[in-house]
Formats: structure tokens, sequence, C-alpha cells
């Protein structure tokens, strides 16, 4: 039987932008320190490729919250738990566990404000943006490893990745090994699995590897996935001007809903922290400064409209209104940006720097 009760597990990556989300939930919800057991999963390991992970989370990403099912909350019979897998889910779920009708045992005395939107209107506009966060056009996994479309900028890139890419690709060349040894019984589903991330791994591995050769010194082979690489590169931040644009129209500002923090604000920010880390902003930026790097790095000019008034966006944000003309305007992400940037939760997660 259970002596204690049971507690939830948020299974993390701290680089990921996804798990940043489920983070920065839970300081805007409050929960306690002792509420829910926070498990760091080492991606440059391959740890979320182990058997014991794919259980919880076939799909292999993080975040992932263990939860116990409502039915035995009591200490006095066996936990049984259930695993959301999905950002999205796992933010709705914890806005609503920590609440006047939820039944968590709860030890934090802060305030847990609802994150969930207050009306159908705002309900749909924050769908719109958290799928748009999460489409592939916008996706910031894809632009982490394509941050590069030259042959200078590949090179440097390859610097930075070569290590947590070589150190996935050993990690599931380990686990194919096991397996076929007899070392690690796991069903063929599961080596299909690998395989497949294995492949995609080597892919990128191969250019990185490569990124220090002169075209003449590659194999045709290399020399057509570097083209091809550095082609996906510059579609993929090509693309991103739309999802750009979209989002500075469509939020209200300062935050997504207008004055009120929402589940997409939680979103929209780790999100745009990557963007910004990917583009050379630091977490010290002010929100003009750090989308004007923004611009220049998507390049071809790109610049977002700017037709928020500062001192109408530092008013409904609760920042002070100081040396701001009254005619100085701003971008509705740069307007986001400094809004967001002040919340403790940008804070206890960022505080160390963008991810």
């Amino acid at each position: 039987m259970s002596q204690t009760l049971p507690k939830a597990a948020l299974y993390y990556s701290p680089a990921s932008i996804w798990a940043s989300v489920a983070l920065l939930a839970l300081e805007e919800k409050g929960y306690g320190s002792d509420e829910i057991n926070l498990k760091s999963v080492d991606l440059a390991k391959g740890e979320n490729f182990a058997p014991a992970y794919l259980r919880i989370n076939p799909g292999a990403t993080v975040p992932t919250l263990v939860v116990p099912l409502e039915k035995t909350l009591s200490a006095e019979i066996d936990s049984r738990y259930k695993a959301i897998q999905d950002t999205k889910s796992i933010v709705e779920f914890l806005d609503k566990s920590r609440s006047a009708q939820s039944r968590t045992h709860t030890t934090s005395t802060a305030p847990s404000p609802s994150l969930a939107p207050a009306t159908i209107a705002f309900s749909v506009q924050s769908n719109q943006i958290i799928e748009l966060l999460h489409s592939p056009a916008a996706d910031p996994n894809a632009l982490f490893y394509m941050n590069a479309r030259s042959e200078g900028e590949l090179k440097e890139l390859a610097k930075q990745l070569l290590p947590f890419v070589s150190g996935r690709r050993d990690a599931l060349l380990k686990l194919l090994a096991d397996s076929d040894s007899g070392a690690i019984q796991v069903s063929d589903k599961t080596k299909a699995f690998w395989q497949v991330k294995l492949i995609a791994t080597e892919k990128f591995l191969q250019v990185y590897q490569d990124a220090d050769k002169s075209e003449g010194e590659l194999s045709e082979e290399a020399r057509q996935a570097r083209q091809e690489y550095l082609r996906s590169a510059n579609s993929a931040w090509s693309n991103l001007k739309d999802v750009l644009s979209a989002l500075n129209k469509e939020i209200i500002a300062p935050f997504v809903l207008g004055d009120q923090v929402s589940v997409a604000d939680l979103h929209l920010a780790a999100w745009l922290a990557r963007i910004a880390s990917l583009s050379g902003a630091s977490v010290s930026d002010d929100g003009n400064t750090a989308v004007a790097k923004i611009e220049a790095h998507v390049g071809d000019s790109f610049s977002l409209s700017r037709e928020f008034s500062v001192a109408e966006a530092r008013r409904r944000a609760g920042i002070p209104v100081t040396g701001v003309e009254p005619t100085e305007r701003q971008s509705k992400l740069a307007a986001f940006w400094d809004a967001v940037k002040e919340r403790p939760s940008w804070k206890k997660v960022y505080g160390e720097g963008l991810h």
C-alpha cells in the first residue's frame, strides 16, 4: 500500500523549448516545490530513447507528465498513474489541477490564477495561436538544427551541435546493439523506431562532421547533402516570416489575449525565447532589441509592423512608464517580450539564459 500521498512527475529537459512551457505553467500556477517531482531527461545522452522512458512516452519527446489517477489519490490505496505526453494537454492539466474545484493535495499557499481563456472567442483565438506555434512552419526544433544558411555559419553551428548529435547517435547505436545481443528485450516496433531516429540523426551528423571541409574536399554525396541542408535551412527561416507576421497581427498585446496571462502566453514565451536565442538575443535584451535581432536574423529586410503604443503596453503589463515618448511605437511581439520577461515565472525558467 502507498504510505504517502501520490505525486505527479514531470519529465523534462532543461534546454527543451516545450518542457519550458510546462515549467512556466508550474510557476504561474503557484505549485510548491514539493508537489511535483521534476525528473531531468538528458537528451544529449539519448535518455529519452531508453525503453523505460518509451513506456511512458512512445514518441520519446519531452515533456511528459505522469499523474496519479483521481480515484487513487488516497494514501490508503495503491496509486495508479497515467502519462500525459503533449505540451498543450500538460499545461491544461496543470491549470485545472490547482484550483478550487480540484482534489489535488496542495501544500502551496501561492495564488493560483486560472490560465484558461475567459470567453469562447478567446478560446478560439488562443487555440489558433498555439496551433500555429506547434505547426511545421514554426517548428523551433527544426530551426535549432538548421540555424545555418551559409558554409561559414554551418562551421560555427557544427562546433555547437556536434557533441549533442554525436551523443544522441551513440545512444541509439548502443540501444540497437544491446537489443541485438539480447542485453535488453524490446519489440520489433521499438527497434524500428530507433532505426528511424538513427537515420535522421546521422543525416545531420554527417553534414556537421564535414562542415570544416571546403566544397572541393567533399564527396559527391556529401556535397549534395550540404546543398540540401542549406536549401532546407534557407527555406525554414524564410517561412518564419509568415509565422512572425501572423503572431504580431493576432495577439492583442501586451499578452496574447490582452492584459491577463493565459495558456497561450506560456507557449509563445517559450517559442519566442528559442527563436530569439537562435537569433543571437540575450535574456537581458528589451523587446525592441530582441525583435530587431530576430528580424535581422530572418533577413531579406524583414520587419514587423510597429503600431502598438509602448506606453500603453507598459501600463497594461504593470511596467513603469518612464522615459517613453507618447508617440513611441513598437511591434506587438516586442511589447509581449517586455511584458513576459517581467514575470517571476520567466525569471525562474530563463534566469540563466535563453534556450
